[in-house]
């Protein structure tokens, strides 16, 4: 396979055996349709996804140009298979083979790509509304809680952030938004290989979010 001069892989992809890059060619060619490329609405025979609350923010982040490595902001129209192995090579799991600096490198991508769903206009911080849009989409298919619930959810959650990431705050002290530092404090400890997979992929790996 031909590489890109631009073609940037992160650390996770060299994980990735001759044997599993081959089912993720054959994936990739199913959602093309045997075409060169995949776009957005390549996406629309994906029966798992079409149940996802946050099916949308998951397409996105496919054609993320932040996760494709391509840029600080913007979105694809449509991607190659090296894209394609790029964005997958973010949900390998954590090889047991990596050292301790590597594993640290890649539990980071992982994080950064998530921190890049939440972040949707790219400014390198989750404010409160976008924060407040995630989990009103999480919980749009729960009948038992309404909108204002699901704010309030989001509300406290950032309120809990803020604690964790500056301490004790001023009673007149605005907290901006979650930096990437700080959605790595907030993720400490948590193990990331449990909160990731790609179902629709039918393939061992982590989850967007449940």
């Amino acid at each position: 396979m031909e590489r890109h001069p631009a073609f940037k892989p992160c650390i996770c992809l060299f994980q990735v055996s001759s044997d599993q890059i081959e089912q993720l060619h054959r994936r990739f060619k199913q959602l093309s349709g045997e075409q060169p490329t995949i776009r957005k609405e390549n996406f629309n025979k994906v029966p798992d996804l079409e149940l996802n609350p946050i099916r949308s923010k998951i397409i996105h982040a496919f054609f993320d140009n932040r996760n494709l490595r391509k840029g600080p902001s913007g979105v694809a129209d449509e991607i190659n298979f090296e894209d394609f192995l790029t964005i997958m090579s973010y949900f390998r799991p954590i090889d047991i083979s990596m050292d301790e600096e590597q594993v640290e490198l890649c539990r980071k991508e992982k994080l950064r790509f998530l921190f890049h769903m939440y972040d949707s206009d790219s400014d390198g911080r989750i404010t409160l509304e976008e924060y407040r849009n995630v989990v009103e989409e999480l919980l749009s298919g729960n009948p038992h809680i309404e909108k204002e619930s699901a704010r309030s959810i989001a509300d406290g959650a950032m309120m809990e952030a803020a604690s964790i990431c500056v301490g004790q705050m001023e009673p007149d002290q605005v907290y901006e938004g979650i930096t990437f530092e700080d959605f790595l404090k907030i993720w400490q400890g948590i193990d990331i290989e449990t909160k990731m997979h790609v179902r629709f992929l039918n393939m061992e790996t982590m989850a967007l979010c449940h």
